[in-house]
């Protein structure tokens, strides 16, 4: 260059195209051996793309022509509602931050604790399986009622929950706040009726739409969505039945959905749902105002661990996130240790700044629908809407909307496909192929569970991790001996996958460490006490020259199964590698050590 030539910038004038992008994905896949090496590089495509348990697909890179046909999403706070429900929020402070309270020992102190440090609302559980109802005029003293919603959840009793709450605010003559919700669900209708009745003459809202609860049972994306759809349908015909106008219906209820560490399929989630809601408003004479769902994310429960719990913090930083992101109006960050039992004021102090964080710190907050114009994320929001659509019609039917449909019978309906949905999910897990940091992938031997008080009625989740935490919880009674060939460097991949792999079952391990040859691992072994199970840990080479011979010099030194950590087959009882199912060995195994 000489000296007198223009600085270009690197970037000024140079365009890509999808085949320079594919070429160079291919080579890294390449690399990996993920993909073939005389493959063509179209098929990086194929390799990257992710499927849903719902049988969706998400693409590796967006492009304009995933959504060239897709329909216009309007504007935010405009129907269809995509980009949000509404701007009402001119200054972007963020979402609302809503408290979660189940202890039956909860005070007055611990409600305003949360409400000065940060949370906006709260969410009381009231009844058998939290806080008495006669409680709430002691606990709700010193909140003032009409600067913070309160939603309440009485699924024993709500009427009288709400009847409660009513006579909390005529005594302390205050009218409660716009937002709070007297939080009738369930298939009651008659409960949903009378809530609603005593909720519009206070003017706030008296329904919950709880699809978090299918979720809770191991629904998919889909599955929550449908029937999120059906519950409201059914919950206007019953209000319209009780001379509710359909937009008095509308304004009564709430939408409740869980927000899971998977980012994507819950920001598109929220979006869809509430182009769903749209549509079906559309079919029922609401006014375009009324249309706007309003939405509560809750922190995904069954994604939670109770091992390890303390990554459920990271966990629900990215759901809390995604619930942001993708337009809910109150979001909920359960407390990381939900799983072991009732939150402690630290975890609850962590869940609520999580918020605070994701909305003060990072930002989020500041954009309107972040993910809006991001082609993967609109082409996927649009497929959840039309296979939830498709879903929800079999399950109700949209030349049905007069009179009261049978929720009971939709569920029943729904009930096998959840299952299948929780099978899927579950083999994929069993093959780690979902790993849960800290339970099935590195998980920690020497931990203790942290101790917390149990719930007074045990949730009724369908947990992620939950097999794989029931070996955990019984140790196996017997150690296994891993035999490590060769020098540290050469057997440590395999080493650690192993013994990953038997502490996600509770299995312990006594390692031989460092090795030179046959007749020094099995003097190891011996040294071990000559566990009866054994596990190979070495290079294929190494399994090439003298595994075969140590494994039968084993068995003449007492071991009565083996295994080999690896594909080599060298006379051993059974083998573990990548793409195993890995419950299945470990069940297997286990009984191999109670012999």
């Amino acid at each position: 260059m000489a000296a007198d030539d223009p600085v270009v910038p690197l970037a000024e004038g140079i365009e890509h195209d999808q085949s320079q992008w594919e070429k160079a994905k291919a080579a890294v896949l390449r690399k990996t051996r993920r993909l073939a090496e005389d493959a063509p590089d179209s098929e990086v495509w194929s390799v990257l793309t992710t499927t849903t348990l719902d049988g969706l697909s998400i693409t590796p890179l967006g492009t304009p022509e995933l959504v060239s046909d897709l329909p216009e999403t309007g504007l935010p706070g405009e129907a269809p509602y995509t980009r949000g429900s509404g701007t009402g929020d001119p200054e972007l402070t963020g979402w609302d931050i809503r408290g979660w309270f189940t202890d039956p020992e909860t005070t007055p102190a611990d409600l305003s604790t949360e409400l000065e440090n940060g949370a906006n609302s709260l969410w009381l559980t009231v009844g058998e399986r939290g806080i008495a109802a006669d409680r709430l005029a002691e606990l709700l003293e010193p909140v003032f009622l009409d600067l913070a919603p309160v939603v309440l959840d009485a699924r024993e009793d709500a009427v009288a929950a709400a009847e409660a709450f009513l006579a909390v605010c005529r005594d302390k003559g205050t009218d409660p706040h716009p937002l709070t919700n007297l939080g009738a669900t369930g298939t009651d209708l008659d409960t949903v009726v009378r809530v609603a009745t005593l909720a519009k003459e206070a003017g706030v809202r008296g329904v919950v739409v709880d699809a978090s609860a299918l979720h809770d049972q191991g629904a998919s994306e889909v599955q929550e969505l449908a029937w999120s759809m059906m519950v409201a349908v059914t919950y206007l015909r019953a209000l319209e039945a009780a001379g509710f106008t359909t937009d008095e219906a509308a304004a009564q209820l709430e939408f409740r959905y869980a927000a899971t560490d998977e980012q994507f399929p819950t920001i598109a989630k929220l979006r869809a749902a509430r182009a769903l809601w749209n549509r079906v408003g559309e079919i029922s004479g609401i006014g375009a105002q009324a249309r706007a769902q309003r939405q509560h994310a809750v922190t995904s429960r069954p994604m939670m661990a109770r091992y390890d719990s303390y990554t459920n913090m990271l966990r629900t930083t990215v759901a809390g996130f995604a619930a942001g992101v993708g337009g809910a109006d109150a979001v909920t960050v359960l407390p990381f240790d939900e799983p072991l039992g009732l939150p402690t004021p630290f975890s609850r102090r962590i869940a609520r700044n999580t918020s605070s964080l994701l909305i003060h710190e990072s930002h989020v907050a500041k954009v309107v629908d972040p993910a809006g114009g991001a082609y993967a994320v609109e082409k996927f929001t649009d497929d959840l809407a039309m296979a939830a659509w498709a879903l929800f019609s079999e399950l109700d039917g949209l030349d049905e909307l007069e009179g009261v449909a049978d929720l009971d019978a939709a569920a029943d309906r729904l009930r096998p496909l959840v299952e299948a949905v929780r099978n899927d999910r579950a083999l994929q897990i069993a093959r780690r192929q979902r790993p849960i940091t800290g339970v099935s992938e590195f998980p920690n031997p020497a931990e203790k569970l942290p101790e917390r008080r149990p719930y007074p009625v045990e949730p009724d989740v369908f947990r992620y991790a939950g097999e794989f935490e029931q070996m955990r919880d019984e140790p196996a009674a017997q150690p296994v001996f891993l035999a490590t060939m060769g020098t540290i460097a050469a057997h440590t991949a395999r080493a650690t996958f192993a013994i990953n792999l038997l502490a996600a079952g509770g299995i312990g391990i006594g390692a031989a460490g460092a090795t030179t040859d046959v007749a020094d691992v099995v003097d190891k072994y011996r040294e071990a006490g000559a566990p009866s199970v054994v596990c190979l840990a070495g290079t294929d080479a190494a399994y090439g020259e003298w595994g075969a011979e140590l494994v039968t010099a084993l068995r003449e030194a007492g071991a009565s199964y083996v295994i080999v950590a690896g594909k080599s087959d060298i006379g051993q009882d059974a083998s573990a590698a990548m793409g195993l199912d890995a419950l299945a060995f470990l069940r297997a195994l286990r009984e191999e050590l109670q012999k």
